[in-house]
C-alpha cells in the first residue's frame, strides 16, 4: 500500500474512530419509593425508603426530609436495607400532619453522583402543596479538579504503557542496526511516566471520594479507607494496583533485556509477557468500573473500551517516544536512529488506526440514537470538540507521513526532514493529550438515553412554567396543558382534544413520560374524561429536572391510534 493511500486511512479512520466515544451508560435512577411520591397518607410513615435500579453506597448517600419550614424530620442515617440491597431506609422522627420533601444524593456504580427529590402528605389535611426550595449539591463529576486529575492520571498511565511498547517492541532493534546507539533515553521516559502514573491514580481516586463523600481532599485518613467503598473506587484502586505490578515487570523487562542480541533470553520473554499482560489488566479496569461495565451488550462495550485505550496508548506513547529518540540522540547518529524507528512505528500506528475505526465506528452504532444528539446534547457537543481537536492532527500526521518519514532517507533532505518531523510529532502529541482531556470529560458525562430520539419527531417543545400548547394530529386538535409543571412536585396534566370544533369524547387516553436527558424508566398515566373531551390526572412523573417526553396515544371510539409527542422542559 502508498504512502498515501496510508495517510487516506489513517484521516478517515482517526476522524471517524477518535471522534466516537468509549462505552457510555446510564446513572442510578430511583425506581420505587415508600411513601410514593405525592402521596397523601392517613398516618405518618416511621421510614422513607428509596429503592434504585442498582445497589448505591450508604456511606456516600445524602438523605434529607424536611417539612414546609424546610425543618428536618429525619431520626438516623440512610441504611440499606436487610432484605434488598437496592434501598436505602431512612428513620423518620413523629411527624405531623402537611407536606414533606425528600432530597436524596446517591453515588452510581459508575462513580456518578445523581440527586433529585420528590415530596409526599400526611393527612388527612396536609393543605396545598407548599413551595419547597430543592436542595442541590453543586460538586458533580464534571468538577474541574476532578476532570484534571481524570486526565493526568488518563494521560501518564497510556503514556507509560506506549512508552514501553516503543522501547521494548519497536525501538528495539536500533541497538544492532545503529553502533553507538542507546535506548537509555527511552528506558528513562518509562520510568518517569510510571513514577507520574504511580502517583496521579490515588491522586485521582481520592479526588473522586472527596466529592461521594464531601470531604476535604486534605481529609486523607477519613478517606483512604474509603476508597474501596464503591464498585467505581474499586475499579480505579484496582487499576492502581495492576499498573504498579505493571511497572515492576517492565522494569524488569527492560532491566534484563539484552537489546545487542536478535533473540530475547527467557527471561526476558518471561518478563516482557508479564508486563504486557499487566498492561492489558490495567487498559481493561477503567472500562469495567465506568460506563462500558454498565452498557449492555456489557461484553461487546468493554472490549470497544479497552481497544480504545490500547490503541490511544500505543499512539499517545509512541509519539512521546519518538521525541525522546530524537532529542537525546547524538547528533551525528541522529537521523539513521529515526530511520530505524519512524518506520517502524508508523506501521503499528496504521494497525492502531484501523482498529480505532472498527471499534469506533461500532460504538457510534451502540451508544448515539441519533445523529442530531451529536450538537443537542452535552455529550454530543464534547464529541464534536474532540473532533475538531483530532481533525487538527491531520495535517501534521499527513505531512509525517508523505513528506518528513521519505525524507529521512534521502541524504539532502534527510536533517531537513528529521527537523520537520521533531516539530511535527511535538504538535501531534500536544493535540493528542488535548483529545485525552476530551476524552476525560466525554466520560464525566450521561449520554443520551434511547428516548432522546423522540426529540425529532416532537410536535412541539413548551417550557420551563405552565403549559398551554395546542398541535394538530391527523385531523384532531389537541392541547396540551401543564400546571404547574415543576419538577418534583404534583403537577396537573390535562390533554383537551377535539375534531372539527367539537370534543371528542369517549375516547381511551394514556401519556408517557420518558426523561430525554439520561436514561430513567418510563412512566405512563392513564388519562380519565374529567369533561367532554378533556382527558386530566394528577400525578408527580416528572421525577427530575430537565427535558421530558410526553407521547400521548388516543384511540377514540370510532377511529384508529392518534399518537404524538411533545417535549416539556421541567424546572423545580
Amino acid at each position: 500500500m502508498t504512502c498515501r493511500r496510508h495517510a487516506a486511512v489513517v484521516i478517515a479512520g482517526v476522524l471517524v474512530a477518535l471522534a466516537v466515544p468509549a462505552a457510555a451508560s446510564a446513572h442510578a435512577y430511583l425506581t420505587h419509593t415508600v411513601p410514593a411520591a405525592s402521596v397523601e397518607l392517613a398516618s405518618p410513615p416511621p421510614n422513607v425508603q428509596l429503592t434504585f435500579d442498582e445497589a448505591v453506597e450508604p456511606r456516600f448517600a445524602i438523605v434529607s426530609v424536611t417539612d414546609k419550614n424546610a425543618h428536618e424530620v429525619i431520626a438516623g442515617h440512610a441504611s440499606r436495607s436487610p432484605t434488598n440491597p437496592d434501598t436505602l431506609v431512612v428513620p423518620l422522627k413523629k411527624i405531623g400532619e402537611g407536606w414533606y420533601l425528600v432530597y436524596y444524593r446517591v453515588i452510581s456504580v459508575d462513580g456518578h453522583p445523581v440527586q433529585n427529590a420528590f415530596t409526599f402528605a400526611v393527612g388527612p389535611n396536609p393543605g396545598p402543596l407548599p413551595q419547597f426550595v430543592i436542595p442541590h449539591i453543586a460538586q458533580t463529576a464534571t468538577s474541574t479538579p476532578l476532570l484534571i486529575a481524570r486526565w493526568v492520571a488518563f494521560l501518564t498511565v497510556m503514556s507509560a504503557i506506549g512508552l514501553f511498547v516503543l522501547r521494548t517492541l519497536i525501538a528495539r532493534p536500533l541497538i544492532g542496526r545503529v553502533p553507538g546507539s542507546s535506548l537509555r533515553s527511552a528506558s528513562i521516559a518509562f520510568f518517569v511516566a510510571s513514577l507520574l502514573g504511580a502517583v496521579a491514580v490515588p491522586i485521582y481516586l481520592e479526588e473522586s471520594t472527596a466529592i461521594d463523600s464531601l470531604r476535604s481532599f486534605f481529609s486523607v485518613g477519613a478517606l483512604v479507607p474509603l476508597w474501596r467503598t464503591t464498585a467505581f473506587g474499586r475499579g480505579w484502586f484496582d487499576l492502581w494496583i495492576c499498573f504498579l505490578l505493571f511497572v515492576f515487570a517492565g522494569a524488569v523487562a527492560i532491566l534484563v533485556d539484552r537489546s545487542e542480541l536478535r533473540h530475547r533470553t527467557v527471561a526476558g520473554l518471561l518478563s516482557l509477557t508479564g508486563a504486557l499482560a499487566a498492561a492489558a489488566a490495567v487498559l481493561d479496569l477503567p472500562g469495567a468500573s465506568g460506563h462500558a461495565g454498565q452498557t449492555s451488550p456489557r461484553g461487546l462495550a468493554l472490549l470497544l473500551d479497552w481497544l480504545h485505550l490500547v490503541s490511544g496508548s500505543v499512539w499517545i506513547g509512541g509519539l512521546i517516544g519518538l521525541l525522546v529518540i530524537w532529542w537525546s540522540a547524538p547528533h551525528a547518529r541522529r537521523v539513521a536512529s529515526l530511520v530505524v524507528c519512524v518506520p517502524r512505528f508508523s506501521n503499528v500506528a496504521f494497525v492502531s488506526v484501523l482498529v480505532l475505526l472498527g471499534s469506533g465506528v461500532w460504538a457510534s452504532i451502540l451508544h448515539l440514537p441519533v445523529l442530531n444528539a451529536l450538537w443537542e446534547t452535552s455529550y454530543g457537543k464534547v464529541i464534536l470538540i474532540k473532533a475538531g481537536i483530532l481533525l487538527a492532527t491531520m495535517p501534521l500526521a499527513a505531512g509525517n507521513l508523505l513528506r518528513n518519514k521519505p525524507g529521512l532517507s534521502l541524504p539532502e533532505r534527510s536533517e531537513r526532514s528529521a527537523r520537520a518531523l521533531r516539530r511535527f510529532v511535538a504538535g501531534e502529541t500536544v493535540l493528542v493529550a488535548g483529545a485525552i482531556f476530551a476524552a476525560a470529560l466525554l466520560s464525566s458525562l450521561a449520554p443520551p438515553p434511547p428516548a432522546f430520539a423522540r426529540e425529532n419527531g416532537a410536535l412541539a417543545h413548551v417550557g420551563p412554567g405552565r403549559v398551554a400548547q395546542t398541535v394538530k394530529q391527523d385531523g384532531y386538535l389537541i392541547k396540551l396543558l401543564v400546571t404547574p409543571n415543576r419538577a418534583a412536585a404534583q403537577n396537573s396534566f390535562a390533554l383537551d382534544v377535539s375534531r372539527h370544533g367539537k370534543p371528542v369524547t369517549g375516547a381511551t387516553v394514556t401519556v408517557q413520560f420518558n426523561m430525554l436527558d439520561m436514561q430513567m424508566p418510563q412512566l405512563e398515566y392513564g388519562f380519565p374524561e374529567k369533561q367532554p373531551g378533556v382527558y386530566s390526572v394528577n400525578a408527580a412523573p416528572l421525577v427530575m429536572v430537565g427535558h421530558w417526553g410526553l407521547t400521548f396515544n388516543i384511540t377514540p371510539p370510532k377511529g384508529r391510534l392518534i399518537s404524538g409527542t411533545i417535549v416539556d422542559k421541567a424546572n423545580g
